[in-house]
């Protein structure tokens, strides 16, 4: 029976009717919560400095959640959420509260075994007032307080207001699938956000620029949690949960991906083990009230998960591909033997170069200096897909998880090398590279150079897209260190795991998984207002594969040995043989034809000279040299590109102003 309402519950507005219970369905449907969420909390329990604030933050993020808004309010917190409706349509408006409505809760994402805690809570005592994995959340909080998010088969963002205990919890998914953002303000406000923009409508927040994460940025192409582009501002760190009580906040950690001890299976039963454990992680997540698909490459990863669709569903499933003219990045063929085999309908999208002007548009998505090219295809296959769907699958994580990179097979040659010739070829290649001319003599010399260097850098050298050397001919000194890895070496150092391999493998998942497959799927899926579920990144199947015995994942220079052991009972013969590509974009001959001359006027503008972190006389030479074709300066000149753009949007007047896209 529902209790009258209690002095804390101050306020709660809606933008859409909330169904009564006589209303709602029987069985129990997921409420979906992917959207977009925002919030105010006074760290020292005085009156919030204005009303109305958590709206303004809502509407900086309309494209994350175009359905519904929601707000809860009371003189001590405002939080609110933006949602995209994709399952139990009608239900599924938040906030949700509890029984006496004294926890407050508001979700980005999806919880995939919510009927199963449903039940357990329900078993427990628990009133459900709802059908929406939501209010699984509230019930869960209420029964195991901060232990609820280990017990979350899902992506989440989720922020709790506890008012009996005066509390604000913080929680984000195992992966970092889902966003969180937070910082605290001189009135002493804590402020929280799905994304950054949000932040600007907050008073007193200060959108001061980091030199270290500026650093960082061009060092790696992405900021490194728990850092921002702005001083003051966090991501909170996935697989972690932040505790907001009496003035003070504590973070803690609630997963870590174990790869110890590894199975003792042969190579069938982990093949057969790995099939089921795969097809489980896409059958739970094809639940689903409206239409949607699969973004298909043609390669491994896709194709299995959209032929595990295709083997779950009465319909056929709906895929989407990019494809471009230049044949190397081409992968509409793949994609298309793919198609054919699981029948399904397929839709398929060429890549232009003139598409690559958007990127001034969408910096606004990203907030901070992003420098993955991939973001293009990515939004564009997103704006595909969303004219048919409002959901899709991905192959995100394969790579990471089964050591699939062209970099694992590298850094395996690398280190032969290193040990056969008992630590002296570090040393020859330099020298080397000191007398052979060109650019030959520069690739021997590097070589040598990360030879000599001790883990993690020496692998670490080896996928930054920039060096200490290169940072110090972009940046001025006054920028910092020039240390690329100091703040991603930490996530490498891992002695609870034997093998070098496997540590750069939990590294890779922690570092560039999150900060950037991880944020550039979320942020161009919700800027075309649809949701993208990874089923290979599901923490189940994570936790069976950490513990595969690496020859299994990287065998005789073959990346994703058992996937594609797997795969071959999945596929045809074809698509096995198929070479890795990737998902990029000719970057390189784009900006030497079609995008040079927006190079030029981006880099010889006023305002990127008056930024006065750029050292203009080696900018200049990447220029000259890239487009005489002597060295391949594209990746640096991408980044000064990014980075160029984001600036003219945010650190400009009115820097919120809302891009909509035709």
């Amino acid at each position: 029976m529902r209790r009258s309402r209690p002095w804390w519950d101050a306020s709660s507005t809606s933008t859409a009717r909330r169904p009564p219970r006589e209303e709602q369905q029987d069985e129990p449907q997921q409420g979906n919560a992917v959207c977009g969420i925002a919030g105010i909390y006074s760290l020292e329990g005085r009156r919030l400095p204005a009303p109305g604030i958590v709206d303004a933050m809502c509407q900086l993020i309309v494209h994350r959640g175009p359905d519904d808004q929601g707000t809860y309010s009371n003189d001590r917190a405002q939080i609110g959420m933006r949602r995209l409706s994709i399952i139990d349509l009608a239900g599924g408006h938040q906030p949700i509260h509890n029984e006496d409505r004294s926890v407050q809760v508001v979700f980005n994402g999806e919880i995939y075994n919510f009927r199963e805690l449903r039940k357990e809570l329900e078993a427990l005592g628990h009133t459900f007032y709802t059908h929406t994995d939501t209010e699984c959340i509230v019930h869960a909080y209420e029964e195991y307080g901060e232990a609820c998010f280990a017990k979350f088969r899902g992506m989440f963002g989720i922020a709790i207001l506890d008012l009996r205990q005066d509390k604000l919890v913080l929680a984000r998914d195992r992966l970092g699938k889902k966003p969180l953002y937070y910082t605290t303000t001189r009135d002493g406000v804590l402020a929280f956000a799905s994304e950054l923009k949000c932040l600007f409508a907050v008073p007193g927040f200060e959108s001061r620029v980091s030199n270290t994460a500026t650093q960082d940025y061009f060092a790696m192409g992405y900021v490194p949690e728990p850092a921002t582009i702005y001083e003051n501002v966090f991501k909170l760190p996935p697989a972690h949960c932040m505790v907001v009580q009496g003035g003070k906040t504590s973070l803690r950690r609630y997963w870590t991906p174990v790869f110890e001890p590894k199975w003792d299976l042969d190579e069938a039963t982990l093949t057969q083990r790995l099939i089921e454990k795969l097809e489980d992680a896409v059958k739970v997540r094809l639940v689903s009230d409206v239409p949607f698909g699969a973004f298909l490459s043609g390669g491994i990863d896709s194709s299995v998960v959209a032929v595990l669709m295709a083997r779950n569903l009465s319909a056929p499933v709906k895929t989407f591909t990019i494809g471009f003219k230049e044949a190397a990045f081409n992968e509409l063929p793949d994609a298309r033997a793919v198609a054919d085999h699981i029948g399904s309908e397929h839709h398929e999208l060429i890549v232009e170069a003139d598409a690559v002007t958007m990127l001034k548009d969408l910096v606004w998505y990203f907030d901070e200096p992003f420098g993955d090219s991939s973001s293009i295809p990515t939004y564009l296959v997103s704006k595909l897909a969303a004219g048919h769907v409002k959901m899709v699958l991905s192959g995100d994580g394969g790579d990471e998880l089964f050591a699939g990179y062209e970099r694992y097979r590298k850094y395996d040659r690398l280190e032969r090398l290193r040990r056969r010739s008992l630590g002296l070829a570090g040393p020859l290649l330099r020298a080397a590279g000191a007398l052979v001319p060109g650019h030959r003599g520069f690739r021997l010399g590097r070589v040598g150079q990360r030879l000599s260097q001790p883990f993690p850098d020496r692998y670490l050298s080896g996928v930054a897209l920039n060096t200490s050397d290169d940072l110090a001919m972009l940046l001025k000194p006054e920028v910092g260190d020039m240390d690329p890895f100091a703040r991603v070496r930490h996530h490498f150092d891992r002695p609870d795991i034997a093998s070098e391999m496997e540590r750069i493998l939990a590294g890779d998942m922690a570092t560039y998984l999150t900060d950037d497959i991880m944020v550039k799927v979320d942020r161009m899926t919700m800027a075309t207002s649809i949701e993208s579920r990874a089923p290979l990144l599901d923490h189940e199947l994570i936790d069976f594969s950490a513990r595969i015995p690496f020859e299994y994942k990287l065998r005789d220079q073959t990346g994703k040995y058992l996937l594609k052991q797997a795969a071959k009972q999945l596929l045809p013969a074809s698509v096995m043989q198929k070479r890795k590509q990737g998902f990029a974009i000719p970057v390189a001959k784009w900006l030497r034809h079609d995008l040079k001359e927006l190079m030029f006027d981006t880099l010889s503008d006023r305002s990127f000279r008056e930024r006065g972190i750029f050292n203009e006389q080696g900018v200049r030479r990447c220029v000259d040299a890239h487009l005489a074709g002597t060295h391949d300066y594209s990746e640096q000149l991408w980044l000064l590109l990014t980075y160029e753009m984001w600036a003219k949007r945010f650190l400009q007047p009115a820097a919120t102003k809302q891009v909509v896209f035709s």
